[in-house]
């Protein structure tokens, strides 16, 4: 049957010309007229046989003759993918050529600020014809953006994949939503259950069209290699060795397993593209742009592309892995021998995958051709047609595992390494070590450390380089870098200038001395008077615990004894009022005298 002698429009009828569409296919011929009369459509038919075309030109027709609103979404169109999403509108955009007034958009995920801004635009000024996926679609309207009442026609296609995907819900609850006198057009490449009973809930009084119900076309060459799982790289390798392929597309099952087939055919320098969902949709639209233009021969991909992409010129379709459902075998291979075209598809079947493969051959009621393996690649294991499902998990999930683990310890190994390196090289280089801690000190967040394992004779040396840092700490910016001079004519310099450390340390921080500085200080005190007494106080201060309070004179002249075998320990709280209440029961020097007195004077003052 030709074109024009359906009761088409005459714009639509042009669009036909220019395209130079001039006869119909099976499905067309049965179900155009159907629609034109605006009966519920229920089609069955194999990929490729013009499902788009056969609801969307009667729509358009009927859209083109006139009787709809302007401002409001005539005809929604369900897709199961972005890709058939923006494929049907294309198909649209092209039948729509002659028609003025008639509008559609797709609307998908995936898509940045730009994208969603005219998706809300054209929903909000009613859009004739919406292509939308489900999750995007029911998105649109939670948020209010999608007015329903005056929907005329209500279209899913590749139903039975929209149920495998998990869009049963979202489906009846779109369907809610549109009036009753609604016209549903249900297309689907198989006819499970399911797919019955949606119809059933969907459909009012339908029309059933039934074509070759999945079955391949005729003109699809089918060959199948019997190997092991370790052997398809080698025969994948051979197959493009073998003739100059091009249009090639290369199913697999994961999509790990895609960026891996990817890669090693780009070692081969193959022109190669991958499709999966890991790419993002303005890469996905490229990739598909490069595919059909050319400038890609082989794409490897998911089943992402198994469903309603429509490229007429693909000569061969190999299946990685064997598809665990035989509707996915069927779309997947249907994607070559389009429009009277030759094909081929080639299927690896690995030891697992033989049951799989089996019930594959059963639903197509035929022995797919074994072709012997490349010599080069080894032997084939023995194909067994008593073979049961594999137990477990198969042997390609625990070699995923496997090297998962595998990489796993590597990069544990790796950081261990590294660490150690690290260590290694952060050792030879104590006085930068000691530096940042004297850096950290100095704000008061963390405390010295114990140096008792160093050297007795390299302590001096060390403890004057971590004086000077922690001198600003202690107030002792004002006192000279002459420490360790004993003359006797500085002595009196020096308690004067001890007596301003302690009055400023009362009066302004009141923060704990047992620092670095104030050790040196009671040192100097404690080897220049030779006192037994200090060095009673010493022992007592370093047996005392780190959280009871001290009077900063009495660890000054206890640490004159010790030096620099014990380095202090900061407190980050002091109270000069605690230190004074403490009990004085021996008789001290003069020079305590002379300390005392600025205590006890700051003390009445507090």
């Amino acid at each position: 049957m030709y074109f024009d002698e359906l009761d088409l429009n005459d714009y639509v009828l042009d669009a036909l010309d220019d395209m130079q569409f001039e006869t119909c296919t099976p499905i067309q011929e049965s179900c155009i007229p159907h629609i034109l009369e605006g009966r519920d459509i229920l089609g069955v038919a194999q990929t490729g046989t013009g499902k788009t075309a056969a609801y969307l030109l009667p729509i358009l027709s009927k859209l083109a003759d006139g009787g709809y609103p302007a401002d409001a979404i005539n005809c929604v169109i369900m897709s199961p993918t972005r890709e058939l999403a923006q494929q049907i509108d294309q198909a649209m955009q092209g039948f729509a050529y002659h028609l003025d007034g008639v509008s559609s958009v797709a609307v998908y995920g995936g898509n940045d600020g730009n994208r969603y801004d005219q998706e809300l635009k054209s929903l909000s000024l009613g859009a004739d014809v919406v292509i939308a996926t489900p999750g995007r679609f029911i998105s649109h309207m939670s948020l209010g953006n999608v007015d329903l009442s005056r929907v005329s026609f209500f279209i899913l296609d590749e139903a039975d994949r929209m149920l495998d995907m998990g869009f049963s819900e979202d489906i009846l609850t779109i369907a809610r939503k549109l009036p009753q006198n609604v016209q549903t057009i249900m297309f689907s490449a198989t006819m499970p259950d399911k797919i019955e009973d949606l119809a059933k809930t969907l459909l009012k009084n339908p029309v059933e069209v039934k074509l070759a119900v999945s079955k391949p076309a005729e003109k699809i060459q089918q060959k199948a290699y019997v190997c092991y799982e370790t052997q398809k790289m080698a025969i994948l390798k051979d197959i493009f060795k073998a003739g100059d392929l091009n249009r090639v597309i290369i199913f697999s099952g994961s999509k790990q397993k895609v960026k891996q087939i990817a890669a090693s055919l780009k070692r081969m320098k193959v022109n190669c593209g991958e499709m999966h969902s890991d790419l993002d949709q303005a890469e996905r639209d490229e990739m598909m742009f490069q595919f059909k233009s050319g400038q890609l021969d082989v794409i490897v991909a998911t089943d992402i592309i198994s469903r309603g992409i429509d490229i007429d010129d693909i000569a061969m379709v190999v299946n990685f892995d064997v598809p665990r459902d035989a509707e996915d075998y069927v779309h997947r291979i249907g994607r070559t021998a389009r429009a009277n075209r030759d094909g081929v598809a080639i299927t690896l079947v690995s030891e697992q995958d033989q049951y799989y493969f089996q019930q594959i051959e059963k639903f197509l009621e035929k022995t797919v051709e074994k072709v012997p393996l490349p010599e080069d690649v080894g032997e084939a294991p023995e194909y067994s047609q008593s073979a049961r499902p594999a137990k477990g998990k198969s042997a390609k999930s625990r070699r995923r595992e496997a090297r998962d683990q595998q990489s796993h310890k590597d990069k544990k190994s790796r950081n261990r390494q590294n660490k150690q390196r690290a260590e290694k090289a952060a050792k030879p280089q104590p006085r930068e070590a000691d530096k940042a801690d004297q850096s950290v000190a100095k704000d008061g967040q963390q405390q010295v450390q114990p140096q008792d394992q160093q050297p007795r004779e390299k302590q001096p040396r060390r403890g004057r380089q971590r004086r000077e840092p922690r001198e600003p700490r202690e107030a002792c910016d004002q006192q000279p870098q002459q420490q360790g001079d004993a003359n006797r004519d500085q002595k009196d310099q020096k308690e004067r200038k001890d007596q301003k450390e302690r009055r400023s340390r009362g009066r302004g921080r009141g923060k704990d001395k047992s620092t670095e500085g104030g050790g040196q200080q009671g040192g100097q005190q404690g080897g220049q008077k030779g006192s037994q007494q200090g060095g009673q106080q010493a022992q007592s201060q370093a047996d005392a615990p780190k959280g009871k309070k001290k009077s900063s004179r009495k660890r000054g002249r206890g640490r004159g004894k010790q030096g620099g075998d014990q380095a202090p320990v900061h407190s980050t709280k002091y109270d000069i009022r605690e230190d004074y209440a403490l009990p004085q029961k021996n008789k001290d020097s003069k020079l305590s005298e002379l300390v005392k007195k600025p205590l006890k004077w700051l003390h009445i003052i507090k």
